[in-house]
């Protein structure tokens, strides 16, 4: 900062300070822990879905379930809402825990944040069934869910600034569910922010929830053929 002070000062050179106003301490664990709730929830919810059919192809419980009359919207259902529940109580015990080690603030409605949990698990298991019903092993599964955790984790703004990135990558970044719930979690637990926030973020959580669940239900179905 003070070397563009020197580059565009007139006169006298002024005085850079530069204030942090959310994290006045630098403190890592602070910057870490909100994105790292999104992406322990990620990963579980990808492989969870990822296992789902493939698991019941390789134990022979497959064709059982094609005999009955249960169809792919009923199966994505019954198979994944169980696993939300598992979702919310990790993402509240990783704020639970970092609020408890490392005194993270929870200044925003954190009501509304865990409330959203739901949606943003169900978007990446629908995701994972896909997968799932595309694989023909589970380490295909396991493999492709690989395939996208990692990118999101490269291009949420979870390891590297998000507006440091080029366009190209701040442009696939907006479609991953984990960059907006990762704006959500600081929102809330740094800046204060409350429920406006957290709707308008996952809005295209919800989009991307959609999207992923018409690709199961196509992917079921084509497995069934």
């Amino acid at each position: 900062m003070r070397h563009v002070a020197e580059i565009f000062a007139i006169g006298p050179v002024p005085e850079a300070k530069l204030t942090l106003l959310y994290n006045p301490m630098s403190k890592a664990a602070w910057a870490i822990i909100p994105g790292l709730a999104g992406v322990v929830v990620m990963i579980t919810m990808l492989v969870l879905g990822a296992l789902t059919l493939v698991r019941e192809r390789e134990r022979g419980s497959w064709e059982a379930l094609l005999a009955t009359p249960v169809d792919a919207l009923d199966a994505l259902v019954g198979k994944l809402c169980p696993y939300i529940l598992v979702g919310i109580i990790q993402a509240a015990a990783v704020v639970w825990i970092a609020r408890l080690l490392f005194d993270l603030p929870a200044r925003g409605n954190l009501t509304a944040l865990l409330m959203a949990v739901p949606l943003y698990s169900a978007a990446h298991l629908v995701l994972g069934f896909t997968l799932s019903a595309l694989a023909n092993n589970q380490l295909q599964a396991v493999q492709g869910t690989v395939f996208f955790y990692l990118p999101s984790m490269l291009l949420s703004g979870f390891l590297f600034p998000f507006r440091g990135m080029p366009l190209w990558a701040r442009g696939i970044g907006e479609g991953l569910p984990l960059t907006h719930f990762l704006r959500a979690t600081r929102g809330v637990l740094l800046r204060g922010d409350g429920a406006a926030l957290v709707v308008s973020e996952m809005k295209p959580v919800a989009v991307f929830a959609v999207i992923a669940s018409v690709c199961a239900v196509a992917a079921y179905r084509l497995r069934i053929d």
